[in-house]
């Protein structure tokens, strides 16, 4: 059974690239692995090789998604309809008998000896397991606004702080306001720290009327926040101009691609995505501390862990209870309505399965 906070699912998903929605990139996983780099190439390598950017395609295309390749080996749906991905997501869990309950917000996660007491606002769930599938907390109207990682401390996680992961500049320059409104195809963005250059990536670069965004600026933020940079210089040059700014602010945390912080992944399995604190719980996606590059990465590694969860949890017994400190039952409050989030539970009982990807 799956419950989903908002009235429709998917809120999120029809928003990836534009509304053209960026499933995967056409490389290899170790290649994935590499850009992503530490500490994701560590943690992710299970997940992304047993459900790597190929079977993403694959899955997809079985699934009556046509698919478009572009020259940079980003994968879209060939109509370039997010909703597309979405009705074929929602189809495989009507082909699967997996129910889907829609506008029914979990409320609180409690560990019990008979497994977990899952609460919505008018009913409640035994379930032998738990996968936790709540994103991040960016865009929070689509419903992202960090339940998933308050029941993870609930049942005895730690969390990582929040910080946005691709995310555009706030810089005011007359180069910018010129041409706001633009985006420049062929771009390159680099960080620097003490002189040092410690990125340099190409791309797409927007001029905003607030600054700089596109996938060149959002990675090079990426580099900033992995990093936890706060002196840094930005440069960016299109054909021979160049120029470099000090310090620039970014975009608030809501409007940030992909969230840094949340559930740490030392204290979870990445043969599993279990949970190393409370057996029986898992994780998928970016309520954990996962991040990659713009270009289908983020989608990827969604996609793959939740593969490996959904796998874990069908197929392995419980392996006992928690220990009674580490995962005390713990009662959460109810999140603000409007959020939107994932949180699949599985009551064995009844021999439900979860969706498969």
């Amino acid at each position: 059974m799956i419950l989903e906070r908002k009235h429709k699912p998917g809120r999120k998903l029809l928003m990836c690239g534009n509304g053209r929605c960026n499933l995967t990139k056409d490389i290899t996983p170790a290649r994935m692995l590499d850009d992503m780099g530490a500490p994701m190439s560590d943690f992710l390598s299970t997940a992304l090789n047993a459900f790597p950017p190929a079977a993403v395609q694959a899955w997809f295309q079985r699934h009556n998604v046509p698919l478009k390749r572009m020259d940079d080996r980003r994968v879209f749906p060939r109509s370039e309809q997010a909703s597309d991905v979405v009705h074929a997501l929602t189809d495989a869990l009507r082909d699967t008998g997996t129910a889907l309950c829609l506008n029914t917000p979990a409320t609180g996660i409690e560990r019990h000896d008979a497994g977990f007491h899952v609460s919505t606002a008018h009913f409640s769930l035994l379930a032998q397991r738990v996968l936790i599938a709540t994103g991040g907390v960016s865009y929070p109207k689509t419903g992202s606004v960090g339940d998933g990682q308050k029941f993870a401390k609930a049942l005895g996680h730690s969390l990582k702080p929040y910080r946005p992961g691709l995310i555009g500049f706030v810089v005011a320059h007359p180069w910018i306001a010129a041409r706001a409104g633009t985006t420049l195809e062929h771009a390159v963005c680099r960080i620097f720290h003490k002189g040092r250059r410690l990125y340099e990536g190409h791309g797409q670069l927007d001029c905003e009327h607030w600054g700089l965004g596109g996938a060149a600026a959002y990675n090079a933020s990426r580099c900033v926040a992995r990093q936890n940079l706060s002196d840094f210089e930005l440069e960016w040059q299109v054909d021979s101009e160049r120029f470099r700014v000090c310090r620039p602010a970014t975009r608030p945390l809501k409007e940030a691609i992909v969230t840094m912080g949340g559930v740490p992944l030392s204290e979870v399995d990445p043969g599993t995505m279990q949970s190393r604190i409370c057996p029986g719980l898992y994780f998928a996606g970016e309520v954990m501390d996962i991040d990659g590059p713009t270009g289908g990465y983020n989608l990827t590694a969604a996609f793959a862990t939740a593969a490996l969860a959904i796998r874990a949890l069908s197929l392995s017994p419980l392996s006992g209870s928690c220990p009674p400190q580490a995962c005390a039952p713990r009662q959460v409050r109810p999140a603000k309505p409007g959020a939107e989030g994932r949180l699949r539970s599985r009551r064995d009982r009844a021999g439900g399965h979860p969706a498969r990807l």
